[in-house]
């Protein structure tokens, strides 16, 4: 079956991006009517865009991001722990990888690399920022081989139950 990456517009096509990441990241209910309304929220921001990956004509990753914006929740969550290690400059000339998901049935294939390189190659800023969950995961494997490195770690997003990593890395990001 043939991947095709291409934009996507996610706020036609939120319940089927939150469908791939209650699987992929193991979302309740509760989590992904909440997670829908901030998507659609932050789609409404200045550069926001996304891009989608589907096989068989049915979603099964996705990636949203945009220009960073120090105003947003997001970047005052992480401004402190950025500070503390001298790296509160990476939330200025940012693109922020807001999700990246891939179904698991289509992780370990690329599917994840070619959305996150392709977004970021249209990026205007000169570098990208991004939190993971901070354990050593392939999700995080995956942010190192294309350049990301640590900016701060056990940083704690409120009602999250595990700390954070944020990662940064130069544009465009590193290939194989």
């Amino acid at each position: 079956m043939s991947l095709v990456i291409g934009p996507l517009d996610l706020p036609a096509h939120v319940d089927e991006a939150l469908a791939v990441q209650a699987v992929a990241f193991g979302l309740g209910p509760d989590e992904v009517a909440v997670r829908r309304q901030i998507v659609l929220r932050h789609m409404t921001y200045p550069g926001a865009r996304a891009l989608g990956a589907t096989a068989g004509g049915r979603l099964v990753g996705f990636v949203y991001g945009m220009p960073n914006d120090r105003t947003h929740w997001w970047s005052t969550v992480v401004e402190p722990y950025l500070r503390a290690r001298g790296h509160e400059d990476w939330l200025d000339d940012s693109f922020v990888i807001t999700e990246l998901h891939v179904h698991p049935a289509y992780q370990n294939r690329g599917v994840g690399r070619s959305l996150i390189t392709t977004i970021t190659d249209s990026a205007t800023e000169p570098r990208s920022i991004l939190s993971a969950i901070d354990i050593e995961s392939p999700a995080r494997g995956l942010y190192r081989s294309l350049g990301y490195e640590d900016l701060a770690r056990q940083v704690l997003f409120p009602s999250a139950p595990r700390p954070y990593a944020v990662m940064g890395a130069p544009l465009p990001l590193r290939r194989r």
